[in-house]
């Protein structure tokens, strides 16, 4: 059977991080890393209280650092499938089977969630902009065709977590995950999935215009000068 790695990165999820822990325990997802990117709350210690391993960064370094420690954990561990799981409780445990299923018969190496697959997440209007504006984006430089094109919501088998390198610390990591792969041209596949948007995680998450033209930018700019 299938050795499934949970990794999620966190950074002052002390509200959110011990409910995503039993969730996921719940559903027999016990192997679980949190890496905890520098958090200034009791984050680290919620989520070893509740059985997660947990790996703490000293400084706040950005998500992209916070997975690519978690993903090379993981696969010294022998992890055969890794599934990155956002901290704010976005995500949903009964959208796993499906991500993970792929992936574990072998006909894909990378499955993407997808919130634009079926009804259900309710995205706020700006954000769905610029997600369209992503996936518009991705299909012109990489040649990845996306429906969703920031969704933390993966599952990467053992092969692809090892060819993909996520160099970029922060939020461009997401860009630069579907850059390779393109490059790579590792099989993919997007899963339909539901976002929950409360307004904890709204606040945790990046929404508006300068945050996304940040990102829109950096993604350009990684592409043509890296």
């Amino acid at each position: 059977m299938e050795k499934v790695v949970i990794v999620v990165a966190a950074y002052n999820e002390e509200r959110a991080i011990g409910e995503v822990i039993k969730s996921l325990q719940a559903k027999h997802y016990n192997d679980i890393v949190v890496v905890d990117d520098g958090s200034k709350d009791r984050t680290s210690d919620i989520a070893l209280e509740h059985g997660a391993n947990v790996i703490t960064h000293v400084l706040n370094r950005g998500q992209g650092a916070a997975l690519k420690t978690g993903i090379d954990y993981a696969l010294r561990q022998g992890a055969d499938i890794i599934v990155t799981f956002d901290a704010d409780g976005q995500h949903r445990v009964e959208d796993l089977p499906a991500m993970i299923k792929p992936v574990a018969s072998g006909e894909v190496d990378v499955t993407l969630g997808s919130r634009f697959l079926q009804e259900g997440s309710n995205v706020p209007r700006i954000r769905k902009f610029w997600l369209r504006m992503g996936s518009f984006l991705f299909r012109v430089l990489y040649g990845v065709k996306l429906t969703d094109s920031h969704n933390g919501f993966r599952a990467l088998s053992r092969h692809a977590a090892e060819t993909i390198d996520i160099k970029a610390d922060r939020m461009e990591h997401a860009s630069e995950i579907i850059d390779q792969i393109g490059h790579h041209k590792l099989a993919y596949r997007e899963i339909p999935i539901v976002i929950r948007y409360t307004e904890y995680s709204k606040a945790h998450s990046s929404q508006g215009m300068f945050p996304a033209l940040k990102i829109f930018f950096r993604t350009i700019t990684h592409k043509f000068l890296r």
